[in-house]
């Protein structure tokens, strides 16, 4: 079924809600799954075009399409536990991000200061991955601010992460492709 009229109203309900309870869609617990969807979507579409492209995530890592995968597998994790189910990112997932980030950092010339997002497609579609990350991470920590969720501190930690390692591979797609960072001229 594709609609129910439900939220006609400007209502929805999640994992959580009470029989017959219903949320505000203006609400920002509602907000922060809103952004992480769209997160996960956009994944999809920089999953579609990494898979174009055959490259590791380190010399013997998984490809860059796996690691995006597995990414968009955690978010499903993070947003059912937004919406109150029992499932919450642990701290193995945030090491092994970690541990693929300082991959990324040993593979790529140090970084001298800001860069304008672009070069190849690839990496531009995963600056705006990165954008989209630090959006759905700032629309978490207001719902969790505001009390309308209760997730774990390995969450907000999980999200914090997340934009460093999605900036890491735009960096690494221009690497892979050969095309140098270039800086913002501030003229």
């Amino acid at each position: 079924m594709f609609y129910t009229r439900k939220g006609d109203s400007g209502t929805t309900k999640v994992f959580s809600s009470a029989p017959g309870e219903r949320l505000s869609k203006a609400s920002s617990q509602i907000e922060a799954l809103g952004s992480l969807d769209e997160l996960n979507s956009f994944l999809g579409l920089c999953k579609v075009q990494a898979g174009e492209w055959k490259f590791r995530v380190g010399a013997s890592g998984p490809l860059l399409r796996e690691l995006i995968h597995e990414v968009q597998e955690n978010l499903f994790i993070v947003q059912a536990e937004l919406a109150g189910a029992q499932k919450s990112i642990d701290e193995s997932k945030i090491r092994k991000m970690e541990e693929v980030i300082d991959v990324i950092e040993h593979e790529l010339p140090p970084l001298k200061g800001f860069s304008i997002a672009g070069g190849s497609e690839l990496s531009a579609l995963l600056d705006v991955a990165r954008t989209l990350a630090r959006r759905a991470e700032r629309r978490v920590v207001e719902a969790l601010r505001r009390g309308e969720v209760k997730i774990e501190d390995s969450t907000v930690s999980f999200l914090n992460r997340l934009s460093s390692l999605i900036f890491a591979l735009a960096r690494l797609a221009n690497h892979k492709f050969g095309i140098k960072e270039e800086p913002p001229s501030y003229r």
